[in-house]
């Protein structure tokens, strides 16, 4: 469900409660009202996130073998890199995270790919090498940046899945930069030039 129509079941729900509390609200002026009503919204919606992040790090931390080492699995971790990784070939997470107010996808940046898992019990993994993306954008509906998440689409030179949408990602400028640092690194790395035509 998209984030707005979220929103306005937790708005709708907010007023049926207040209409069934029979507390008198005629003194309060409308958009004051509104405005409250529109804040408490936000918040509870923030707070479910957040609490949805705790239930996802400490599932994640229980299932994560000792011996790797990444970034802590919230909404907007950046894993920490020491000097040695810049030497190291190995593949290394840049960020993880998942949907707001999802338990059942997950997303993955490393230095090599994007990695979208999906499903609680059975999983689904799409992988996207950051070679093959062509480009990517951001897009942020006005009620998704009042609580600062947003979508963030991938379009790739991948013939199976040529567009893919990280959903619902938290602090998405930041993770869109992530993205964009990431993709222009693998290009390097490996001397890959996309040329436009015109």
């Amino acid at each position: 469900m998209p984030i707005e129509q979220q929103r306005a079941a937790v708005i709708a729900r907010i007023w049926q409660a207040i209409a069934q509390s029979k507390v008198d609200i005629s003194v309060l002026p409308q958009d004051q009202l509104e405005q409250l009503v529109s804040t408490i919204a936000d918040n509870v919606l923030l707070s479910m996130n957040e609490m949805l992040d705790d239930i996802n790090q400490q599932t994640t931390a229980s299932q994560r073998p000792s011996s790797v080492v990444a970034a802590p699995a919230d909404s907007g971790a950046e894993a920490e890199s020491s000097p040695t990784d810049a030497d190291d070939e190995s593949e290394q997470v840049l960020w993880e995270g998942r949907p707001f107010l999802s338990i059942s996808e997950k997303y993955t940046i490393t230095n090599e790919r994007v990695r979208i898992n999906r499903g609680m019990f059975g999983k689904e993994y799409d992988d996207i090498e950051l070679i093959r993306l062509k480009d990517i954008d951001l897009a942020q509906s006005l009620g998704e940046r009042m609580i600062n998440v947003g979508d963030i689409k991938l379009y790739s030179a991948d013939a199976s899945e040529p567009e893919a949408v990280l959903q619902g990602v938290s602090n998405p400028t930041e993770v869109h930069e992530i993205l964009r640092r990431a993709m222009l690194q693998a290009r390097k790395r490996y001397g890959l030039r996309y040329r436009e035509d015109m």
